[in-house]
């Protein structure tokens, strides 16, 4: 992928860095040699991107051209706003306040480098600031009114760089250059790349270790490379073709951040944001299930106005769900009213609406996991012993779960696939985890998830590798068909 520097003047960039062309900014919007070129990546160091200026036109053509701009246009956009930058300041609060600390002055400026400042204290600081500004070069303005706040964050202008932050400059502009870092693994020639968001201190992470190195190696028999990557790679998105993430999802998360940019960049993304907005919430998940005539449990959609109501409506015992619930977190069985009455006053803290069911007893929940509009697998779910869900948290705040039990698609009951097909096609075409409560004859969607797992020797435990090679031939699939312009990704 061709790389190119546009500045103002060619005479402002005074580092030479292999295989990067440096370009003044008129030649690369008027001189036809440039529009023609395919899939470059623009590093748009312009002295500033205000609205119709060179460097608002470097990046607006960049796009326009099916390049790769940095910033893009939304980056140029958001540093304008002070909506935006108090929103980062405020998402970023413990950080400023802890990388500043030690400063005794009440205002601060900070460098940013490819991601990078000289001091390294600042390190953390600088990464996460270029990871949301994704500018090259950046200078981020502090002040501190009782603590310290982000005021303004803009470009630095290549002729500002002082002389003696110039040699440090050339070495991280040399090695983002040089592109993501080496993988360990001797690589095969691959058409396409692939990233992987995996967080090694999940707890509760949607693949063990064992599960993605499967990925891993059916992403490769594809012709996938595929790099492993965590939430300090946000800055790199834009150098795959295709976004898989394998930890746990939520909106407001760095994982929704990750889904967001990846879709913004054109990346095939599997969980795409849209799908993590529809299934982290149950009471969308209630209303568009009932809507559509998927049947679910008995469902009252709870507020501060109808709580007394809810037992006449679903009886005792019932299920009190926070909209955002997972892993069984924010979920309680009801016996009496006053329990209700109790846990619902809790929950409504921190939500406006909860969400109350009918308890369905049972002995499994079956999921069933869809991708692209076809069951993968099915799984039954047995409930912990003496329990009524399918894991338990115990004193010491350790996780019990039932047991698992894998059977061939189909072999399930068919109404349970179905049911659970017509629920995961109401969200989209991404991958699924549909839960199912089997009680007498008939078949209950409790939920469906975005993100579900994978792991080694259980959900994979009838198709094996031929459930990873199953999902890495949709990416590649998908991939083709965006290059080709018949997908949106």
């Amino acid at each position: 992928m061709p790389v190119l520097i546009v500045v103002n003047s060619v005479s402002e960039w005074p580092f030479h860095i292999p295989g990067v062309a440096v370009v003044d900014a008129k030649s690369y919007l008027t001189k036809p040699e440039y529009g023609d070129v395919r899939g470059a990546k623009v590093f748009n160091l312009c002295r500033s991107y205000r609205y119709q200026s060179l460097g608002y036109y470097v990046t607006l053509l960049a796009t326009a051209r099916g390049h790769k701009p940095s910033p893009n246009i939304m980056t140029v956009q958001d540093m304008k706003s002070q909506t935006v930058v108090r929103f980062v300041s405020d998402d970023l609060d413990d950080l400023i306040q802890a990388s500043l600390a030690p400063i005794e002055s009440d205002r601060f400026t900070l460098s940013i480098y490819f991601g990078r400042n000289l001091a390294r204290r600042y390190d953390r600081l600088s990464l996460h600031l270029f990871n949301l500004f994704q500018a090259p070069l950046l200078r981020a303005q502090f002040t501190k009114n009782h603590k310290w706040q982000l005021r303004q964050i803009g470009p630095v202008p290549v002729g500002e760089i002082p002389a003696q932050h110039r040699s440090f400059v050339l070495d991280v502009a040399t090695e983002h250059f040089a592109g993501r870092r080496p993988s360990p693994r001797k690589r095969q020639p691959a058409k396409y790349d692939l990233a992987m968001l995996v967080n090694g201190h999940d707890a509760l992470a949607p693949s063990d270790e064992k599960a993605i190195e499967r990925f891993v190696r059916a992403a490769e028999a594809c012709g996938l490379n595929t790099d492993i990557i965590g939430r300090d790679d946000y800055a790199r998105l834009a150098e795959y073709d295709a976004l898989f993430i394998r930890e746990t999802t939520a909106v407001g998360h760095h994982t929704f951040r990750f889904a967001r940019r990846a879709m913004m960049e054109g990346l095939v993304v599997v969980d795409d944001p849209e799908s993590i907005l529809k299934c982290s919430n149950k009471v969308y998940l209630a209303e568009l299930l009932s809507r559509h005539k998927v049947r679910i449990p008995r469902t009252v959609i709870v507020n501060k106005e109808n709580i007394r109501a809810v037992g006449r409506q679903l009886g005792f015992p019932c299920v009190l769900k926070q909209p955002d619930a997972a892993f069984s977190l924010g979920v309680v069985k009801v016996e009496s009213q006053a329990a209700l009455n109790e846990c619902a006053l809790e929950f409504l803290e921190k939500s406006d609406l909860l969400i109350a069911q009918e308890f369905l007893p049972t002995t499994f929940d079956w999921r069933v996991g869809i991708f692209d509009r076809q069951p993968l697998f099915a799984c039954k779910y047995h409930m912990v012993n003496d329990h009524w869900q399918i894991t338990k948290k115990d004193a010491t705040g350790k996780r019990r779960y039932g047991r698992t039990e894998t059977v061939p698609v189909q072999h399930a009951p068919r109404q349970v696939i179905s049911t659970a097909l017509r629920a995961a096609n109401l969200i989209g075409d991404g991958l699924y985890g549909v839960d199912v409560k089997q009680h007498g004859r008939r078949s209950y969607v409790i939920e469906v998830n975005d993100n579900p797992n994978i792991d080694a020797g259980v959900e994979d435990a009838f198709l094996k590798g031929e459930l990873y090679t199953r999902i890495m031939d949709v990416f590649l699939e998908r991939i083709e068909q965006t290059k080709a312009g018949k997908r949106i990704a």
